[in-house]
């Protein structure tokens, strides 16, 4: 595949931007790779798995000469991000992030870039729940999509190659409206997150049920609260703090229906339960149909490059 970019910055080294500087050095679609990372730790990792070709621990120093910058950082440090790197950055640079907030993360970069800055923000639906520089792969966003939220007047060239970035990785991309994305991403991630860190909480607060006992005899359900619930605390912190408008929206509404089905099995209502369940279920056949994920256990996650990671703890 074609190189895109000569040099790119990634500000910022968990685990968005280890794989897309694994997938980049896959399929060649940079020349060179920088990094920023805040620990010694960090940054000896990333030089030690090849994810960079230079790592440093100030923004300003990576951003310098770059025609590509990803900020992926937590939404929270964005502006005093752009703040440092705004001076050094080249000129026709494409600037972009890779947050799950978009109105926010506007806000916080876009009126400390110069007018020869091309700022496109961007957001690539996927993830795990691991963190840190050695929890990326390559193939994380393949078949995933990223959806791109480009201000009016961005040049199409610029979007082009970001574009052909994303596309390069192995993601499907979309444009989107920044106030309809945030709105998007409270139903599908941000209140989904904040019910499995509820239910968690709900488990360890009652105490007739022991520590032992949730651990050991997790259903599939809890289990999966679990995994999701052992994200990035830092991260959805900043989401929900940044995201409060719809996330707000979409728990009054999830409130509602909460109470419509409390209501449905105090009466005895089987019929509404199962007209219910029967439509919750054909949405869930809409994923798998999609390929956003399988029918297979632990949702066809791949887990083989965990293990591989483990191993080089």
């Amino acid at each position: 595949m074609a190189q895109i970019f000569e040099r790119v910055a990634l500000i910022g080294l968990g685990l968005i931007a280890s794989s897309m500087a694994l997938g980049m050095r896959e399929n060649g679609l940079a020349g060179t790779i920088v990094g920023t990372a805040r620990t010694k730790q960090s940054r000896d990792v990333a030089l030690e798995l090849g994810l960079c070709d230079e790592v440093f621990a100030s923004a300003r120093e990576t951003v310098a000469g770059a025609d590509l910058v990803v900020f992926c950082a937590p939404v929270g440090a964005m502006e005093s991000l752009a703040i440092e790197v705004a001076p050094h950055l080249k000129a026709g640079a494409i600037v972009t992030d890779v947050g799950s907030v978009k109105k926010a993360v506007i806000a916080a970069i876009g009126p400390h870039l110069a007018e020869d800055i091309h700022f496109i923000p961007g957001h690539p639906l996927a993830g795990t729940e691991h963190s840190g520089p050695r929890s990326g792969f390559a193939s994380l966003f393949h078949n995933r999509w990223c959806l791109l939220t480009p201000p009016q007047g961005t040049d199409p060239q610029a979007l082009a190659k970001l574009r052909a970035l994303w596309e390069g990785l192995g993601a499907n991309v979309d444009l989107m409206d920044p106030e309809h994305h945030d709105l998007v991403l409270a139903v599908t991630s941000h209140a989904p997150h904040l019910i499995a860190y509820t239910m968690v909480g709900v488990a360890d607060d009652l105490q007739r049920i022991t520590n032992s006992e949730v651990i050991n005899y997790s259903a599939a359900g809890f289990r999966d609260f679990t995994r999701i619930a052992a994200s990035d605390p830092t991260m959805w912190r900043d989401v929900f703090l940044n995201n409060k408008e719809a996330t707000l929206e979409i728990l009054g509404r999830f409130t509602e229906e909460l109470f419509d089905l409390q209501r449905a099995i105090r009466r005895g209502d089987g019929a509404q339960l199962f007209d219910y369940f029967s439509r919750t279920r054909a949405i869930r056949r809409g994923i798998i149909d999609a390929g956003q994920d399988t029918d297979a256990p632990d949702f066809g996650r791949d887990t083989s490059h965990e293990n591989s990671d483990a191993s080089k703890k």
